[in-house]
């Protein structure tokens, strides 16, 4: 997953097929933006065109999903989403703004229409991570960026005040919360495993030193042995 340290009220973004994971961008130190994410993407249906806010303590949810009647030429557009987890205080001009900004540059760099998206793997489009990144920190810390998403949202849409809001607390209480736990366990599972691997190949590079220093020793000793009965060898004679 790409990061940044730079202090933006834009702390998740993540463009999606269905639940997949094309390309994800976190400036927030939780893990709790991304398991909100996870928790979403699944619900998403994909039968018409939505714009959508989740509501979760200070943070909101806002996604722009995709359907294939929107891509008649090619369906596969129809499951994508685009999602970003900001801070409440930020609002949803600027959010939705960033959104329709990645939209229109993800689509600049895969075709919409030739692109079979369904057959792309888990972070399939990474390389446009650091695009999601840069538009985090320009649209989220400068006066320059929110000017140009609030253009974006006239542009788009009348008035963000027909955007759709929901609290995510109504997804949790139907079993998403042990969905929301199990992604975190996975991940501190996923850490434990590679902390293990690491110190699998630590004991493993220390057990051939050892061995390397063992048998260094030895040599030492069999020289010092030679070279003594040697000098035994000369003073007996």
């Amino acid at each position: 997953m790409a990061s940044s340290s730079s202090q933006t009220p834009l702390l998740y973004s993540c463009i999606a097929h269905n639940a997949t994971i094309l390309a994800e961008c976190t400036t927030s130190a939780s893990s709790q933006t991304s398991s909100l994410a996870s928790v979403i993407l699944p619900t998403i249906t994909h039968e018409t065109p939505q714009k959508l806010t989740y509501t979760h303590g200070t943070h909101h949810i806002h996604h722009i999903s995709e359907a294939p009647s929107s891509h008649p030429e090619n369906a596969s557009a129809g499951g994508l989403t685009f999602l970003v987890v900001a801070d409440s205080s930020l609002g949803r001009r600027v959010p939705f703004g960033f959104l329709f900004e990645i939209r229109k540059l993800f689509f600049r760099d895969f075709d919409e229409n030739g692109t079979d998206f369904s057959d792309m793997p888990n972070y399939g489009a990474a390389s446009f991570n650091s695009e999601l990144r840069n538009l985090m920190v320009d649209f989220g810390t400068t006066s320059g960026g929110r000017d140009d998403a609030i253009t974006n949202v006239r542009r788009e849409m009348d008035d963000v005040r027909g955007i759709m809001t929901k609290n995510i607390e109504g997804l949790l209480e139907r079993g998403e919360r042990i969905d929301l736990l199990v992604n975190k366990t996975d991940r501190l599972g996923g850490n434990a495993r590679e902390f293990r691997v690491r110190s699998r190949g630590l004991k493993r590079q220390m057990w051939w030193k050892n061995v390397k220093l063992m048998t260094l020793l030895i040599v030492v000793l069999i020289l010092i042995v030679v070279s003594i009965v040697i000098a035994v060898k000369n003073a007996v004679h």
